[in-house]
């Protein structure tokens, strides 16, 4: 990181950093209770966890945090040893020499948690500055889950294995990897296993799902081994490329000089880098084949598993098939008929029309109506349908136009609506007409 970057981030977070007053009081030691320094504390605990979220961080080093992120002209802050102590007694902060060792045994394990807790009681504010790092354990387990998920992306399976380089690589470095493998072990969701053939092959069993990781099995050192040799081989596939590219290169450089000699060397060179690249690739194709053979039986092995708990089920309820039938055919049929309520109670397209329009529109419809102008709505029908129903429609707007001007009443749209033919009102004023 960047002490630069940094700097600029902070004055956008926090647009009166350079103010003089406000961080000659923000750079002022604790004193007196907590009540008077727990707005300062906040401030500087917020801003380093924004920091290193922004730069996609979650380990962070102490001298680096008082010297170089909080640096102004030379003064640093003289309660940032307060701050990462008070972070660290309430958990949210802890030291990588604090978490369990993933890569050892139970028994290596639960030692470290002992002398962790005997380390604990002896930090103080100075000692905390001297770590070389520590870990902000709510960015810890967001980078914890985002591995997870990337790694639910390319897997369809509840659990993985990926080699230990890969993992590594994908939290963003060794001491990540290791923090964030010492989380994942502590919550049951991570696995380290390693076997020998040739030479070491460390791996990682993850658990993709909201289930515990299973243990170890002999099928996971298996496929640990052949994801270990799909890496190797890509990783030669990409050397032969690099050194096809600069074969081509140094021939076309000698052409143009004149060297056809060395040129046709170089020319030699990409044909045998060629040959051999077809040969890995080909190795590269069968290892991946036979990966996703394993993916495919794990997959058809859940659903076998998941056919015969049914088939118990129906045994010990003593239910025949054709009781499953009825049932899945009951099933079906209340689907549609969700399908079809919903489709029903789907909103109408609004029309987007105000109150003032509306009643706009019947002013003018019978402004058409007493002058005449009024169109039969109905072209199909008589001329005495139409007659009764140009009478209907001017009785009609005439109770609107009643109701609107009677005290205390309504919009004409709330008070009446469009009567059908020949029938009568209640409303006192048109029995007063």
């Amino acid at each position: 990181m960047d002490s630069k970057s940094v700097k600029e981030f902070i004055r956008k977070e926090v647009p009166d950093w350079d103010y003089e007053l406000i961080a000659t009081a923000r750079f002022k030691a604790f004193s007196g209770q907590k009540s008077d320094w727990e707005p300062k504390f906040q401030f500087w605990k917020n801003l380093i966890v924004k920091i290193a979220r922004h730069f996609g961080v979650f380990i962070i080093s102490p001298p680096q945090v008082k010297n170089e992120w909080f640096n102004r002209g030379g003064l640093t802050p003289l309660c940032i040893d307060h701050v990462l102590f008070i972070m660290y007694n309430e958990g949210e902060i802890t030291r990588i020499s604090d978490m369990v060792g993933p890569y050892s045994g139970r028994i290596t394990q639960l030692f470290y948690k002992v002398k962790s807790l005997m380390n604990r009681s002896t930090m103080s504010p100075e000692s905390i500055l001297l770590e070389d790092c520590l870990i902000l354990t709510t960015l810890l387990k967001e980078k914890a889950d985002e591995v997870i998920k990337c790694l639910s992306e390319s897997h369809w399976n509840s659990y993985c294995v990926v080699t230990r380089n890969k993992f590594e690589s994908m939290c963003g470095g060794q001491k990540e990897g290791y923090a964030v493998l010492s989380y994942l072990s502590g919550c049951r969701k991570g696995r380290y296993l390693s076997t020998t053939k040739k030479e070491l092959i460390e791996g990682i069993k993850v658990s993709l799902s909201s289930a515990v990781v299973s243990g170890v099995s002999s099928l996971d050192f298996d496929t640990l081994h052949l994801i270990w040799t799909q890496e190797k081989l890509q990783q030669q596939l990409d050397v032969i490329d690099r050194r096809w590219e600069m074969s081509r290169q140094s021939a076309l450089a000698l052409l143009k000089s004149g060297n056809k000699k060395l040129a046709l060397r170089h020319a030699k060179e990409m044909k045998l880098g060629t040959e051999n690249r077809e040969k890995c690739n080909s190795l590269l194709n069968r290892v991946e084949e036979v990966l996703s053979v394993i993916a495919n039986a794990e997959s058809t092995k859940q659903v076998t598993e998941a056919i015969q708990i049914g088939a118990q089920v129906i045994k010990e309820n003593k239910i025949s098939i054709e009781e499953v039938q009825l049932c899945l055919e009951e099933l079906e049929e209340s689907i549609d008929s969700q399908k079809q309520v919903e489709k029903a109670l789907e909103p109408a397209p609004s029309l987007d029309m105000e109150d003032e329009d509306i009643e706009e529109e019947f002013r003018k419809l019978e402004l058409e109506i007493r002058s005449g102008n009024l169109k039969d709505l109905n072209p199909e029908a008589g001329v005495g349908d139409s007659e009764g129903t140009d009478q209907s429609l001017a009785d009609a707007l005439l109770n609107l136009k009643l109701a609107d001007d009677a005290p205390g009443s309504g919009s004409a749209i709330q008070n009446s609506g469009l009567p059908a033919k020949n029938k009568e009102s209640n409303s006192p004023m048109l029995e007063a007409a």
